[in-house]
């Protein structure tokens, strides 16, 4: 992967704000309180060669902050939007995007939970889903991703005619909703994301749902051990996928868990990442050039 690993929690790089009616929302600083103390092998990707700053993205209702990286040198990049885990907006996603920016990518990532509340700042992840995440409706996603589309197209930021997007987690499953909502979207690529579940008013459909409807290729990327992702509902995925014909495809990690990206946290697996790195550049290169 074209990264540099170090021990650093958390860069300087944060400028302008959004806003949420009369508070000001800056995107998480460093790594959520979640998930610290961060692990040795935690990578920190720099800036040289790309640019990178936090942007301010208006919606129906809000403004709200996104972190933006991209190449330095001029032209009209790809855009792959890159939706977060649970903890927000914190360093690990933006590093994502510097590591897509130095890939030939426009790389965005909006903060989606900055309605709810700020996530960075709880330490307790059951609370930071049930206070949190449980209260953020799938509609409001769509529409705040939607609105992010618009603006890089808007302000010249990238070629949204190859518009792309990844997400982790609980980004994995919002992943292969929007490839389903967004008919412009060309690809995706889903790390780890829930595949079935309780359905509520708020979160009405599961990728399980949208599967055999689904006609943008997406790439899934699960692991074997997870213990909140059944097999069973991979290969249930991985079927449907399959009588769709539509280019979708599921690596499932024999000895992976949950979050086996995430370098930042103990669930890491360095030679799995890589392979999966690996394979979303080959991926993104098919569906977006």
């Amino acid at each position: 992967m074209p990264i540099k690993q170090s021990n650093k929690n958390q860069t300087a790089e944060h400028t302008h704000t959004g806003r949420r009616g009369f508070i000001t929302g800056l995107l998480a600083t460093g790594f959520a309180m979640a998930v610290r103390p961060i692990s040795a092998e935690t990578i920190f990707t720099d800036s040289s060669g790309i640019t990178s700053e936090e942007v301010s993205i208006p919606t129906a209702d809000i403004s709200i902050p996104a972190y933006l990286a991209k190449p330095a040198r001029a032209g009209s990049f790809p855009v792959v939007l890159v939706v977060q885990e649970i903890f927000g907006v914190h360093e690990h996603i933006r590093d994502v995007c510097r590591r897509l920016a130095k890939l030939g990518y426009t790389a965005i990532a909006p903060e989606l939970f900055i309605r709810q509340g700020d996530v960075s700042q709880i330490s307790d992840m059951k609370e930071i889903i049930s206070k949190v995440v449980s209260k953020v409706p799938d509609k409001q996603v769509m529409q705040d991703l939607d609105a992010t589309v618009k603006w890089m197209a808007d302000h010249q930021q990238g070629d949204t005619s190859r518009l792309g997007i990844t997400g982790f987690c609980w980004g994995g499953r919002i992943t292969w909703l929007y490839c389903a909502h967004n008919p412009n979207v060309r690809t995706g690529i889903a790390w780890y994301g829930k595949l079935e579940g309780q359905v509520t008013e708020l979160q009405p459909q599961y990728p399980i749902d949208i599967a055999t409807s689904l006609k943008t290729p997406v790439l899934g990327l699960y692991g074997a051990n997870d213990q909140s992702i059944p097999t069973a509902n991979v290969e249930h995925m991985r079927q449907l996928l399959k009588a769709t014909g539509n280019g979708s495809e599921i690596m499932l990690y024999p000895d992976a868990g949950h979050a086996f990206f995430a370098d930042y946290r103990p669930s890491y697996k360095p030679e799995i990442a890589a392979n999966a790195w690996l394979k979303l550049q080959v991926w993104l290169a098919s569906h977006l050039s």
